[in-house]
C-alpha cells in the first residue's frame, strides 16, 4: 500500500514515510493509492474479536509497512490501561434506532484519544524504519481538544518534541487548562491572539517553509504533525466506525448486511471523513450525515456546491467545531474529481487567494446523496441536551447535542428511520458551564462550581482527570500573534537533536 499527495499523485510513499512527513511538501494531504476493501464475512469475523485485534486487522491493510506484531503492539499500548474499563468505544442505545459511539473515555475525554493515543507509537515505529536518527518536533494546531490529546500521547516519548497552539479565546476553560496544566519534559504549549483558523493556517505555512525545514533539518530534527492531516490521525478513526458496526451486529442490534446511517459533529471534517473510508471498504453504511454549529460552511458546501470563507466567525458553546477552514475535506474533494491533483491543487489556492471554491454539478450530486447536511445553534443544541437528559437520563456535551439537533431534524424532514450511530465526541464535563444551563437554567460563571452542580443533578460523576485541575497551576502562559509563531517555533527546538 502507498499513500499519495493530493498535490502530486505521482508522490508516492509507504505508511512510515507519510507518518512521519504528516504533510506533504507541496501542501497536499496523503491518502492511500487506493481504498482497501473488507473481505465477505470479514465483520462478522471482527464482531468476534477484541478492539485491539480489530484494529490491527483494518491498519493491516493500510500499513503493509509495518508487521502484523507492531501493529497489535501499537494497539496494545495504546488501548489497554488508558480507557475505562479497556473498553474504547461503548455504545449507548437510546430509543428504537439510535446508538451513541461515546468516543471519549481516554485519558483527556475527548475522541481524539482514539487516535492520539496511538499516533506517538506509529510514529516511534516508524521513525526506527526511517534509521536517520533525526528527532521529530510535533507541530500541531487544535480548536480544543486536539492538543490536550496530543500532549498527553506524546508526553515524554523519547525521540520527539511537541509544540501545540491554540486560539487564545477560542477554547473551553477546561479545554485551555488541560493544555497549560502538561507535564513533561518535550512539550511546550502556546495560545495564539486569533481564531483556530488563523492559528491552523500558520501552523500549515510553517510546515511548508524550505527555510525552517532546513534550519531543523541542520539540527537532526524534522516536523511531523498531530493534526487530522496526518494519516496516522485517520487510520485509527476508520477502525472505530468499522468497530461500532461489528459490535451492533455482536450485539443482536442488526442483521449482517443491514444498512445504518452515522451522524457526526465537525469542523475540519476529519472524523466524518474517516467514516467515508468505512463505507468505501465495504461497511454498509447509508447516509453520512455532517452536523455543524453557526460556522455552517461545511453545511452550505454540501448542500450547494460552493466553498466560501468570506463570512462571519462565530464563538460557540461548540468550540472544537469552530472552524470555517476545514482541512480534511481536500481529501473528499480528490476522491470527488477523480484523483485529479491539478484540479485540487487550483481549488485549494482559490481558497487561499479568494476565499472560496466550486465544484461541478456530478460532484455536488454525489455530495447530495451522499452527505446530508444540517447546522444549529447554541440555543437549539442546549434544548436538545434538555430532551435527551429529561427523556433518557442521558448527559452530553454540546457538540455531540449538535450532532443529535442536526439528525433529529433529518430524520424528521426525510422520514428516514434507519438505525443511525451519533458520533460522541466529548465528556460533558468539558463543557459543565454549558451543559449545567442546559439541563438547569442555572448560570455558572466557574467551570468547577458548575460541574459539582451537574454531579449533584445528573449523577453522572466528574472524571478525575478533569476534577483535578482545579488545584493545577498553569505551566504555559505564553501568547503570541499569527505573524510571530514561526519565531516562536524556532525558539522552543533551538537545540541539537
Amino acid at each position: 500500500m502507498k499513500f499519495q499527495s493530493t498535490r502530486n499523485k505521482d508522490l508516492r510513499l509507504d505508511s512510515a514515510e507519510t507518518i512521519i512527513r504528516g504533510l506533504s511538501d507541496d501542501g497536499g494531504l496523503f491518502v492511500p493509492v487506493e481504498i482497501p476493501m473488507l473481505e465477505k464475512g470479514e465483520i462478522a469475523e471482527l464482531s468476534k474479536l477484541d478492539y485491539c485485534e480489530r484494529a490491527k486487522r483494518i491498519f493491516a491493510k493500510y500499513m503493509t509497512d509495518f508487521s502484523k506484531d507492531e501493529l497489535l503492539e501499537c494497539a496494545k499500548n495504546a488501548y489497554i490501561g488508558n480507557f475505562e474499563d479497556d473498553t474504547p468505544t461503548p455504545i449507548v442505545k437510546l430509543g428504537e434506532s439510535t446508538y451513541m459511539l461515546e468516543l471519549w473515555h481516554g485519558p483527556t475525554c475527548a475522541f481524539k484519544d482514539m487516535a492520539l493515543q496511538i499516533l506517538p507509537h506509529f510514529l516511534v515505529k516508524s521513525a526506527e524504519k526511517a534509521g536517520d536518527g533525526k528527532k521529530t518536533v510535533i507541530l500541531t494546531a487544535t480548536s480544543g481538544d486536539t492538543g490536550k490529546a496530543a500532549l498527553e500521547g506524546f508526553c515524554d516519548v523519547d525521540g520527539t518534541e511537541i509544540i501545540v497552539f491554540y486560539p487564545q479565546n477560542g477554547v473551553s476553560k477546561i479545554q485551555q487548562l488541560q493544555m497549560q496544566t502538561q507535564k513533561g519534559k518535550n512539550v511546550t504549549v502556546c495560545g495564539v491572539m486569533g481564531n483556530f483558523d488563523d492559528t491552523q493556517t500558520a501552523v500549515k505555512s510553517i510546515f511548508t517553509d524550505e527555510n525552517i525545514r532546513a534550519e531543523l533539518a541542520g539540527k537532526g530534527k524534522r516536523f511531523s504533525s498531530a493534526n487530522s492531516i496526518n494519516v496516522g490521525r485517520l487510520l485509527p478513526q476508520i477502525v472505530y466506525y468499522i468497530s461500532a458496526y461489528a459490535d451492533l451486529l455482536k450485539n443482536g442490534e442488526i442483521a449482517e448486511g443491514e444498512t445504518v446511517n452515522v451522524t457526526v459533529p465537525t469542523g475540519n471534517f476529519g472524523n466524518i471523513l474517516a467514516a467515508y473510508y468505512a463505507k468505501r471498504m465495504g461497511v454498509p453504511f447509508g447516509k453520512l450525515i455532517c452536523a455543524s454549529n453557526a460556522n455552517n460552511v461545511l453545511t452550505e458546501f454540501l448542500s450547494t456546491g460552493g466553498y466560501n470563507i468570506n463570512r462571519n466567525f462565530y464563538l460557540t458553546e461548540s468550540p472544537s467545531m469552530d472552524i470555517l477552514v476545514s482541512s480534511n475535506l481536500e481529501r473528499l474533494l480528490f476522491e470527488l474529481c477523480g484523483k485529479d491533483d491539478e484540479y485540487v491543487s487550483a481549488a485549494m489556492e482559490s481558497l487561499y487567494e479568494h476565499g472560496e471554491y466550486y465544484i461541478t454539478d456530478e460532484m455536488l450530486a454525489y455530495l447530495r446523496e451522499n452527505f446530508p447536511a444540517g447546522y444549529t445553534d447554541d440555543k437549539s443544541a442546549r434544548n436538545r441536551i434538555k430532551i435527551l437528559f429529561d427523556e433518557y437520563s442521558y448527559l452530553c456535551d454540546t457538540h455531540t447535542a449538535v450532532a443529535v439537533e442536526v439528525y433529529e431534524k433529518y430524520r424528521e424532514k426525510t422520514g428516514d428511520n434507519t438505525k443511525t450511530i451519533i458520533a460522541s465526541t466529548a465528556s460533558p464535563y468539558k463543557f459543565p458551564r454549558a451543559v449545567l444551563k442546559a439541563i438547569s437554567g442555572k448560570n455558572y460563571r466557574n467551570d468547577f462550581n458548575a460541574a459539582k452542580e451537574l454531579e449533584r443533578i445528573s449523577g453522572l460523576p466528574m472524571p478525575e482527570q478533569l476534577r483535578s485541575l482545579a488545584k493545577k497551576e498553569p505551566r504555559f502562559t505564553s501568547v503570541c500573534k499569527r505573524e510571530e509563531m514561526a519565531d516562536f517555533v524556532l525558539s522552543t527546538v533551538g537545540g541539537e537533536g
